[in-house]
């Protein structure tokens, strides 16, 4: 697979991004939503940071993993948008090959950072629900930082091999990618050699990390379930669900339009137009990102309660 003497010298060589084959004419408009999405996501989740970072009583184990969330999502969408963003307004698709493989290994570490957090999120509403007593005894600030470093420390370890085997093929001259920006087996396809380390690779990453990811949470709710029901009290069991409830419309959110973007990738890519495959992939990027703030500033009443204090504030102020 390697070569010691490439055709092209990794330095030398520039990829051009296209865009949206077909809908070239509307790329302008298509800008419109994606940079308002982007805007709103980048405004929200830095608020939410801002509204956990200052307010004393949202330290708590819960708001700590939102506030994960919230750096991820921030992180997630500047990777991609602007450089689409830059497509569609000035048709600057031009990237070099270190800056390509640099978003592409960015991009695939948020996602499994992303997954991490997720699931941190979940083991924390299973330990609130279903050991409420022994709650800040072992999700302790100590436990949570260790959490995070550990979901740090994974997402680096999966995804430094993409970026890896990327550098170990040899390219010779194709340097179009048919995209809005660079991923995995979009820059592994314009190699000359042989990519099946790539694709099972490519496979393996997402089957056994983020659905390993995808389990954990099902057993989690698994358990969680029974033990709301089981709260003798009225306002508990709706708090309780209300909750679950946010983390389950931001699950849905992020694995629905990635796991159809994976499978659409390796089974059904002569079955979908490229248009509708590359508009699909770009929601998971943009989308989450946008309404996680939002589920969570609508669901949840301690950040409402913070969020007036600091607009009042701000009226009174001027």
């Amino acid at each position: 697979m390697a070569s010691s003497s490439n055709h092209t010298n990794l330095r030398d060589i520039w990829y051009t991004m296209i865009g949206i084959l077909g809908l070239e004419d509307v790329h302008i408009w298509l800008s419109i939503p994606i940079y308002s999405m982007y805007i709103v996501a980048i405004t929200g989740n830095t608020l939410l940071i801002f509204l956990i970072v200052t307010e004393h009583s949202l330290h708590e184990p819960m708001y700590l993993f939102l506030s994960m969330l919230a750096m991820a999502d921030i992180v997630l969408s500047t990777v991609t948008a602007p450089k689409v963003l830059a497509i569609f307004w000035l048709k600057a698709g031009s990237i070099s090959f270190a800056s390509c493989v640099s978003q592409m290994f960015f991009l695939h570490f948020m996602f499994v950072e992303e997954s991490a957090i997720l699931l941190a999120m979940a083991f924390d509403h299973y330990v609130a629900i279903c050991y409420p007593l022994k709650y800040t005894t072992i999700l302790t600030p100590s436990v949570i930082g260790k959490m995070g470093i550990a979901s740090v420390t994974r997402s680096f370890f999966i995804c430094f091999p993409l970026a890896f085997l990327i550098y170990q093929l040899t390219y010779c001259g194709r340097n179009i990618i048919q995209h809005l920006y660079c991923e995995h087996m979009g820059i592994a396809r314009l190699a000359c050699d042989s990519i099946k380390v790539n694709i099972y690779y490519g496979m393996t990453l997402p089957l056994f990390s983020i659905g390993l990811d995808v389990l954990l949470i099902r057993v989690s709710y698994m358990l969680i379930l029974p033990a709301v029901f089981r709260i003798l009290s009225w306002d508990a069991p709706l708090k309780a669900l209300r909750t679950c409830g946010s983390h389950v419309c931001v699950i849905l959110l992020f694995y629905t339009p990635s796991l159809f973007t994976f499978f659409a990738h390796r089974f059904g890519e002569h079955s979908i137009p490229l248009h509708v495959h590359i508009l699909f992939v770009n929601l998971y990027v943009v989308v989450p990102p946008t309404l996680d703030p939002i589920i969570y500033g609508v669901k949840t009443k301690q950040i409402q309660g913070r969020a007036a204090q600091v607009f009042s504030f701000g009226k009174t102020f001027c």
